[in-house]
């Protein structure tokens, strides 16, 4: 599927669709581990009061960390880039035969020759900027990265906790309400919804099915909560017993 047609697929969110990605997996991982402390928690049989403590906790926490990873991470990137990029500008001004050949090189693998060959080096040569985004992009395989570290990391921290919210909504709703339903089921239901959205968007995202992105989310949160419930379970029994 083309650039143009992901677009229109995803026009409704407007300028916020360059950072959908971003969105999706701080979306995915929020709900996961809070999703997983809750569940850790009732498998240990504490109370609601210290679910909403552990959850809100692990929410803000890890949301600030993975969100400053993210923001880091980009913007490792992008130095990265204008550092290999000024390299390619001393090269081109101190070794240009050197750069010349590489560029002759290139298209040379890829089918040009004789006279059609030269012209094409020509070209690109005989424009600076042009000959040093051609080296990076054809000799270095790097692209620029066009999105903002800020933005990408105020994206990650804001899906983390809107989406991370959703297993404690229930709590935070029962604490102040003191209903009388099972409020881990409701929580597991409610989760698994949000996974079920977040991996229509995931699917939008990497272009896959969008029923197999969904179940591969719900799978991914189901286990973990598996594994929480369970280790839960077991470190209360064997405090309690020891």
């Amino acid at each position: 599927m083309n650039e143009s047609k992901i677009h229109q697929e995803i026009r409704f969110l407007g300028n916020l669709q360059r950072y959908l990605r971003e969105f999706v997996y701080g979306g995915i991982d929020g709900a996961v581990t809070t999703f997983a402390v809750v569940a850790g928690a009732v498998g240990a049989s504490l109370s609601s009061e210290i679910i909403i403590i552990l959850g809100f906790a692990n929410l803000f926490a890890d949301g600030f960390s993975m969100s400053v990873g993210a923001y880091l991470s980009a913007k490792s990137e992008k130095e990265s880039y204008q550092k290999h990029k000024n390299i390619e500008y001393w090269e081109i001004d101190n070794i240009p035969e050197k750069e010349i050949q590489e560029v002759r090189d290139i298209y040379k693998a890829k089918g040009f020759e004789g006279k059609l060959l030269e012209q094409v080096v020509t070209v690109i040569t005989s424009d600076r900027e042009r000959w040093v985004e051609e080296m990076m992009k054809n000799e270095l395989e790097m692209i620029p990265e066009e999105k903002s570290p800020f933005k990408i990391g105020l994206a990650t921290l804001i899906s983390f906790i809107l989406i991370g919210f959703i297993p404690l909504m229930i709590y935070v709703y029962d604490f102040f309400k003191h209903t009388e339903f099972d409020i881990f089921l409701w929580t597991s239901i409610f989760t698994g919804l949000a996974f079920a959205v977040i991996g229509s968007l995931k699917s939008l995202v990497n272009q896959t099915n969008i029923f197999k992105s969904m179940g591969e989310t719900i799978g991914l949160g189901l286990l973990a909560a598996l594994v929480a419930y369970f280790v839960g379970d077991f470190l209360e029994t064997l405090i309690m017993n020891s």
